[in-house]
């Protein structure tokens, strides 16, 4: 009797809006006019010269700005495409946004109450934040839904959120600047006591992190609701409301501030402003740390099943000990085999954060899926990657505790034995000792020891030193992994 296949033999085709290339050609294009049509804004409204002038003075703190959010990303690093993408959004769509939606509701205020200064006051304290800060949003939301692979967590919500804040807050200091330039212009004012000087001081110097440090409390509402399971769907919901209200709220008293006297900026600045920034900073840097403890306690799993080495989960987990590693494969192997190690250590952190959420019950019905991908990809490139995080190990390990005498015996080291197991088994901890079964050294790439510089031309494919690994872990692992999830159903957070 015949059956039916578990799969159709001929899958339906995906409409032609549903295409990957038809999606990323629209983005682009929208972004692209986007672009175009603030810059055609903000040159008219300062001109040629106010424009270039703003534009070559909003740029200083983009780089410094991008370096710090990439810095926080490093432990599992996100794609460079989600990160221009957000940039282009916030300068370009969300800066246009921004600029249509300010001018027509503080015109149409003006018009309905007849009072131009009382309608530029409420624009900025009600109607500018709530736009901005809704038109910056839209971006974190887009890779939430759509790069939900690469959000997984606390770090990548601030990321996203800070890198689309830069991007609106460099075309906003253009447009600020230009027009103090401008009014310098029109007045004679120069140095510093001229307009442009105070407003590249007041924006660029006291708080390029303003707008970065509003939307990333949206960030923080979509990372945490990233990190709750799929059964509180009012909970992923209210988490990135909350934040995106906290965001509106922040930038609404940062705006207002100068109508609280004459030292109001100062003291909103100095009593709110720098006391969040400082909070928001450690709390970044408390869940990164925590991210690497994730490393090293969801890796040794692996191990046991051999797919990884038993020194990697503590090499992994130190972003010391992973700058070694690749910095050691450049220099033996060339750009590629560092680049293979940085994608290694990328695939490993990916790796553990699974296998977290899915003993917390946060996996997704493609984890097996996932898994198997990112095991075969670290498979592929463990010929380059082990040599270098075999030197990275060994040199970041704790060095061996001196021998101890047994006491009363004078000249004996039988007692304590040495240095407490340190010396009589050098690094045992990390899977260097000689013992049966062990995992023996990696050898440096293509036989070059520390001492000998690598060929001219390096090779992307060292040679691989013969027994690395014992003869059962030579060979590919088999599936299923370490991971119950695929014996059993994950389990379930009560």
């Amino acid at each position: 009797m015949a059956t039916c296949p578990p799969y159709p033999t001929n899958p339906p085709r995906p409409h032609w809006w549903q295409r990957g290339w038809v999606r990323y050609g629209a983005l682009t294009t929208l972004l692209a006019i986007s672009g175009l049509v603030i810059l055609a804004l903000v040159r008219e409204q300062t001109g040629t010269q106010g424009f270039l002038v703003g534009l070559g003075l909003a740029v200083l703190p983009v780089p410094l700005l991008m370096a710090a959010f990439r810095w926080l990303d490093r432990v599992e690093p996100g794609p460079w495409r989600n990160l221009v993408f957000c940039f282009a959004w916030g300068a370009c769509a969300a800066a246009l946004i921004a600029i249509i939606a300010n001018s027509f509701a503080t015109r149409w205020i003006a018009t309905a109450t007849a009072d131009p200064a009382g309608a530029d006051t409420l624009g900025a304290t009600v109607i500018a934040p709530v736009v901005e800060e809704s038109a910056k949003a839209a971006a974190v939301l887009l890779v939430f839904l759509f790069r939900r692979r690469d959000f997984t967590g606390i770090v990548d919500g601030v990321v996203t959120a800070g890198v689309t804040a830069t991007g609106f807050a460099f075309t906003e200091n253009i447009l600020y600047l230009g027009n103090a330039f401008g009014t310098d212009q029109l007045t004679g004012d120069s140095g510093f006591a001229s307009v442009t000087a105070a407003t590249f001081f007041v924006r660029v110097v006291m708080s390029p992190f303003a707008h970065p440090l509003f939307t990333v409390l949206t960030g923080i509402g979509f990372g945490i609701a990233a990190l709750s399971t799929g059964r509180h769907h009012l909970r992923r919901a209210l988490l990135p409301l909350a934040g995106l209200l906290l965001a509106m709220g922040m930038h609404a008293l940062w705006n207002g501030s100068a109508a609280f006297g004459e030292y109001g900026f100062l003291a909103v600045y100095g009593a709110f402003m720098v006391p969040c920034f400082g909070l928001l900073t450690w709390l970044v840097i408390w869940t990164r740390q925590r991210e690497l403890r994730t490393v090293r306690e969801e890796l040794p799993a692996y191990v046991m099943a051999g797919w990884l080495a038993p020194a990697e989960p503590h090499t992994l987990a130190s972003m010391h000990a992973r700058r070694l590693a690749r910095q050691y494969a450049r220099r033996h192997a060339g750009k590629q085999a560092a680049r293979a190690v940085a994608q290694y250590e990328a695939y490993a952190t990916s790796l553990a954060f699974l296998r977290q959420r899915g003993r917390k019950g946060r996996a997704g019905p493609d984890f097996a899926v996932r898994e198997r991908e990112l095991l075969d990809a670290l498979w592929h490139r463990r010929d380059v990657a082990r040599p270098a995080l075999d030197h990275a190990a060994r040199a970041t390990a704790p060095p061996p505790v001196a021998p101890w005498p047994r006491y009363g015996t004078p000249g004996s080291h039988a007692g304590y034995g040495y240095g407490y197991g340190y010396a009589a088994a050098a690094y045992a901890g990390y899977g260097y000792a000689a013992r049966p079964g062990g995992f023996a050294p990696v050898a440096p790439y293509g036989g070059y020891g520390h001492g000998h510089p690598a060929p001219a031309a390096p090779a992307f494919t060292p040679a691989w030193v013969p027994a690395p690994f014992p003869a059962h872990a030579r060979s590919r692992p088999a599936y299923p992994s370490a991971h119950p999830a695929h014996h059993q159903p994950l389990p379930r957070r009560p």
